[in-house]
């Protein structure tokens, strides 16, 4: 092989174009069949499809804090997620990552080794030596984040002003009150409610081991005399940080005197109760559902009552429900479930991949897609938009007062592509309520309106700089998407304001930041799929300067790859391999660009079709998606799935079809 002067390799043997042509759609044929065909034998018989969705080491370690904290033990569950933690120690570095092959995280290191003490692992065991010896190189665990304390705190390992004073009474805040309970987005408020509730009464955890992890302290926790930091280095973050010192002596002395309290934990209780949301769990994610749990304890709610029996039921739902046998692989604990998202995004693929019978399978999943949209309750966006109808999908199977707009925009889109007059009904509720969705600025937040307070990033609680939802480029492109896809004219205003949005979200270098997927190549996919939809000039400057952007970040082996250390500014483009969902999205941009024909297309399509594959499954361990960037990472197991079939067959129907024109809106 040979290089031209614009990096694409070229072929140096006697071959003429039209055999390569033949040889690539022969495999691109193959692949697509079997792999779309495996997808299509996941689905469930009612309809949906469900992939594992994985997070790091801290959610595991946090399922053996709540056992151990409520006394409730389970050995042969933790056996497994001992194993799993042991597992994902990383040979590098000795500690936990936040993702696969990353760099140490002190707090993931701390919760992982405090969870195997708990279990009873051997702190001389050579892998508890080699952890614990990393923790106290980096600091000690005294530098953990807000939210390890707050656990060390409820086993007694750190004393209560270790963290921000958080008084209930938050609960009580109107409004119109600088902080208050509706400035922060929604998983803020769901965790926040019951963790208010601990920091209230302070529970002791049962902690029936009597384990402690004083050792992985350089400084001794009572001896510690700074705890809490400024998140941002901000002015706000300064007036915060002398704020919490009034309130700590305040929270331990005065607030529990109040009249107020009593107030304020009913306050806390009646937030939570209605949103129990079943065997779904509070908020359908785990911090929320495992907070609840300690919190109806320390409240003195016995075992069998039914708010309590509920909630812990909800938490071992998140564990995977088998061990992988073929990768020796133990069962974990999931963050939360992703059915919406895995069977609107499978559905897609399925659709672009035209395979025998799977009209039929993605009919299915339109029907099982229809049946959880929710347009009964008004969530808490209700409360920017209280004239606002409800139709919204959220992510998981159920979670009534927690849509978002990307997951109704993706499955109005599947909705609207497969029948749009079948399913009119769901397609019009969608439309309306992502419309009333739009935040001022003309983007979208994935849960909220308006949801940009940012001086509270500046709180020491919010250490992790996640307690807000605004809009972000990559969830505004999928409204747009949606709402051009199913007709909205280019010069409607909603339109015009989210072009607007886009245009002033992007980056210097042309591409746009991913809030949701990793990172600038998923971001850049969004919105490039969004601007082709609604009609935008793709041959436009700053179009082209986002095309020009992806074709840089090409690879030598003509993938596309990003590292989850991209999130932090100085380590953009930093990559360590190319993935197969990674290199789709590239490739799924591109020819949104009307790139088709450009050879490092062709040459991404090699690239995927290259990578081992077992069935619908791409082999690819890093992880590609974000909870909440450079503090929680996700690896959704069906994005080596769903999207190279997807890209592949995008690339087969365009090259073989009589327009290069890309007609959905992703």
């Amino acid at each position: 092989m040979t290089f031209t002067a614009t990096g694409h390799r070229t072929s140096a043997t006697a071959k003429g174009p039209e055999s390569v042509d033949a040889d690539l759609f022969r495999r691109i044929d193959q692949t697509v069949a079997e792999a779309a065909q495996s997808l299509a034998a996941l689905q469930q018989p009612d309809g949906h499809i469900l992939f594992e969705l994985e997070a790091d080491a801290t959610i595991p370690a946090e399922y053996i804090f709540l056992n151990h904290f409520l006394g409730d033990l389970e050995p042969e569950i933790e056996a497994e997620l001992g194993e799993y933690l042991r597992l994902t120690q990383s040979d590098k570095h000795d500690g936990w990552p936040l993702y696969y092959d990353g760099d140490f995280n002190i707090s993931a290191s701390v919760k992982a080794y405090f969870a195997l003490k708990l279990i009873g692992d051997d702190p001389e065991a050579p892998h508890m030596v080699r952890a614990r010896n990393a923790i106290l190189a980096h600091g000690g665990a005294e530098t953990s984040n807000v939210f390890t304390r707050y656990a060390l705190a409820l086993f007694r390992e750190v004393p209560w002003h270790a963290v921000p004073a958080m008084p209930i009474e938050l609960m009580l805040m109107p409004r119109w009150f600088p902080v208050n309970m509706w400035k922060f987005s929604y998983w803020s408020r769901t965790v926040i409610a019951p963790l208010l509730i601990l920091a209230s009464l302070r529970p002791k955890a049962v902690n029936p081991n009597g384990a402690t992890c004083r050792e992985i302290f350089c400084t001794a926790p009572e001896k510690v005399k700074q705890w809490l930091t400024n998140p941002t280095g901000s002015a706000w973050g300064e007036f915060f940080l002398n704020l919490d010192k009034i309130l700590q002596p305040t929270e331990k002395h005065v607030f529990p005197r109040l009249f107020t309290r009593k107030r304020a934990l009913k306050a806390a209780v009646d937030f939570i109760t209605p949103r129990l949301n079943g065997e779904d769990g509070l908020g359908a994610i785990f911090p929320a559902m495992a907070y609840t749990s300690m919190a109806f304890r320390a409240l003195g709610y016995p075992d069998d009552h039914p708010d309590a029996r509920i909630v812990r039921q909800s938490v071992r739902k998140l564990i995977v429900e088998h061990r992988d046998k073929r990768a020796d692989r133990p069962r974990y604990v999931q963050p939360c479930v992703s059915p919406v998202w895995d069977t609107a995004l499978a559905g897609h693929a399925l659709a672009e991949a035209k395979i025998d019978k799977a009209d039929g399978h993605i009919a299915k999943a339109c029907e099982w897609l229809v049946g959880r949209q929710i347009t009964d309750v008004k969530g808490d966006w209700a409360i920017n938009a209280p004239d606002l109808e409800p139709g919204g999908w959220a992510f998981q199977y159920r979670n009534d007062y927690y849509p978002d707009v990307d997951d109704t925009a993706v499955v109005g889109m599947l909705l609207h592509r497969m029948d749009p007059e079948a399913h009119k009904q769901a397609i019009e509720k969608a439309l309306v309520w992502i419309e009333g969705m739009q935040s001022s600025n003309g983007g979208w937040g994935a849960f909220d309106i308006d949801n940009n307070a940012d001086f509270l990033n500046s709180i020491p609680f919010a250490d992790h700089g996640a307690l807000l939802d605004p809009p972000t480029a990559d969830v505004t492109a999928r409204c747009l998407s949606f709402l051009a896809q199913a007709g909205y004219p280019r010069e409607h205003p909603v339109i015009q304001r989210g072009i607007a949005f886009l245009k002033a979200e992007q980056e210097e270098d042309g591409s746009w930041f991913g809030r949701w997927g990793t990172n600038y190549v998923y971001g850049t996919w969004s919105v490039l799929c969004a601007l082709n939809a609604v009609g935008e000039d793709m041959q436009a400057p700053y179009v082209r300067k986002a095309v020009d952007w992806l074709l840089k970040c090409q690879r030598e082996d003509g993938g596309w790859g990003e590292d989850g250390a991209t999130y932090w500014t100085e380590r953009k483009g930093e990559a360590k391999e190319s993935t197969a969902s990674q290199t789709a999205w590239a490739l799924l941009a591109l020819m949104a660009a009307g790139e088709v024909d450009h050879p490092a297309v062709s040459r991404g399509v090699r690239h995927i079709l290259e990578t081992p594959r077992e069935g619908a499954n791409w082999k690819e361990p890093w992880y590609t998606a974000v909870g909440f960037p450079r503090v929680f990472y996700l690896r959704y197991h069906g994005y080596s799935s769903y999207f190279p079939i997807w890209a592949l067959s995008r690339f087969r129907n365009l090259k073989r079809g009589n327009s290069k024109q890309v007609l959905w809106g992703m």
